[in-house]
């Protein structure tokens, strides 16, 4: 697939004093860390002065510069008809296994191709949609900066192409742009070598057959008929990109921030009133998105340490507030749990961590704990393991305590070390803000975004023309 557009050139400078033009690409315009870190650079940007778009697989706003990528649209006459009807029992499938299962069945019918792909183990980079990414805005991009990339929405295919046009900087939240599949690999290091015989082919995203090798294979070729620029939000993870496939491309480590106009200090007695907690209770919080379905956490750690603080601290009122759960009841809830469902307001999170004692923060694997530094940002130290990017954020003993990952007693130790020193407790929660507010606010790393869009443009222009001389050849070569 051929599209006509305008490359970025040395004329396209001559106003960037004054503004830019900046696409974002994105999962969707409401979701978690990733997608509201998107959301919220956007907002700067136009704060800012500059052109600013969000594109996106899923619109769930009606911001008129959210611009939905048009996949349904671009699909032939077949796909169209068919995901109609898949579109019509929509929403009997939200009410019966029977009409899920139905809406699939019309959706593979739609996309026949896709779904054998699919069954072979093939991740499905059949987004036709991606390739009319540059005639999104009226004004040509100067910069694309894509967020996550999986989550169904978007062609890994057009990067050479895309490359080749515009400076395109790859953010990655997760590993699984070095991966045959998953989004994080834990203690396997095949994602260094090839991704041959997947030892956890469930592992999100999850694959049917292992087709690990020739995903991790085709993501590789795609990276080397491309011109990239790559950056993390943790060193942890910008480590395993210079292990990976990824290796070779201009890269920059950029921390994820949070709005520390809402995530600030508050009272914590009145947050409590406002959200109805008991005012003299020893208040523990855990957040986690879906936390009983989310492979990352690890509540069954959260849950066997409050449990042993409980059985100590009989002398106290315990309650372990856990922050987006899929619903108000779980088969493990004691009286001393409560579990909230995901809140998409961040005005009422930063209220429960104002209202927590301490918040902890049980992982697996994790880039960059947006919980931790929305709770720093709060004032509310934060007792956490110590996997992936934490040890970045945390500095142990001054802004939070860190622990070994699947220690309970460490990690009960510590909360209880907090507990029994209300001076030190707090001293820590100033500290934390403190060092959140320097490190981890919007405008900290908008501004850092938007120096190294400026080099990223030098550099792009002094390289001149790209390795690739047919804007043909290369289409044609990404849709092999």
């Amino acid at each position: 697939m051929l599209i006509a557009s305008k490359k970025f050139s040395i004329a396209d400078m001559t106003d960037m004093q004054e503004h830019l033009n900046i696409i974002q690409v994105s999962t969707a315009d409401i979701g978690g860390g990733a997608e509201s870190s998107a959301w919220n650079l956007f907002k700067y940007y136009q704060l800012m002065g500059h052109n600013s778009w969000l594109a996106v697989g899923h619109k769930f706003t009606d911001d008129q510069n959210v611009l939905e990528v048009p996949n349904n649209k671009c699909r032939n006459h077949w796909a169209k008809m068919w995901c109609g009807f898949a579109d019509l029992i929509a929403p009997l499938s939200k009410q019966t296994r029977e009409g899920n299962h139905l809406r699939g069945v019309l959706s593979a019918i739609a996309n026949h191709g896709k779904w054998i792909r699919k069954q072979k183990g093939y991740e499905d980079f059949d987004f036709p949609g991606t390739w009319k990414l540059l005639q999104l805005t009226a004004q040509p991009p100067h910069i694309i900066h894509c967020h996550n990339l999986h989550g169904q929405y978007f062609d890994l295919r057009v990067l050479p192409w895309l490359s080749h046009q515009v400076p395109v900087i790859l953010n990655l939240r997760d590993a699984w742009l070095l991966s045959g599949h998953c989004a994080h690999s834990f203690n396997c290091q095949k994602w260094k070598t090839g991704c041959n015989q997947c030892p956890d082919l469930n592992i999100y995203p999850s694959i049917k057959r292992d087709a690990a090798y020739l995903n991790w294979r085709r993501k590789s070729q795609i990276y080397q008929r491309s011109r990239l620029y790559i950056t993390t939000p943790s060193y942890w993870l910008m480590t395993k990109v210079q292990q990976s496939m990824l290796n070779g491309f201009e890269y920059k480590v950029i921390p994820n921030s949070v709005d520390t106009k809402i995530f600030c200090l508050g009272d914590r007695t009145l947050a409590r009133t406002k959200l109805g907690l008991p005012a003299d209770a020893k208040i523990l919080l855990f957040v986690a998105n879906c936390i009983s379905n989310n492979p990352w956490k690890d509540y069954d750690t959260i849950y066997t340490v409050v449990q042993q603080i409980v059985s100590k601290r009989t002398y106290d009122k315990i309650v372990l507030l856990c922050l987006g759960a899929r619903s108000e009841q779980d088969k493990t809830a004691k009286n001393y749990i409560r579990f909230i469902p995901f809140k998409y307001d961040p005005k009422i999170v930063a209220e429960y961590y104002r209202a927590a004692d301490i918040c902890i923060h049980a992982a697996k694997e994790e880039t960059f704990g947006k919980v931790v530094a929305e709770a720093m940002s709060c004032g509310t130290p934060v007792v956490a393991t110590a996997v992936g990017g934490i040890p970045e954020q945390i500095k142990n003993g001054i802004t939070g305590l860190l622990v070994p990952p699947g220690k309970t007693r460490d990690m009960a130790a510590a909360i209880n070390r907090l507990l029994d020193d209300r001076p030190f407790r707090l001293q820590m929660g100033k500290s934390a803000e403190i060092d959140a507010h320097k490190r981890f606010s919007l405008e900290h790393q908008a501004m850092s975004f938007l120096d190294w869009y400026e080099e990223i443009l030098q550099d792009w222009l002094e390289k001149g023309k790209s390795a690739l001389s047919s804007n043909k050849r290369v289409a044609c070569a990404a849709k092999s």
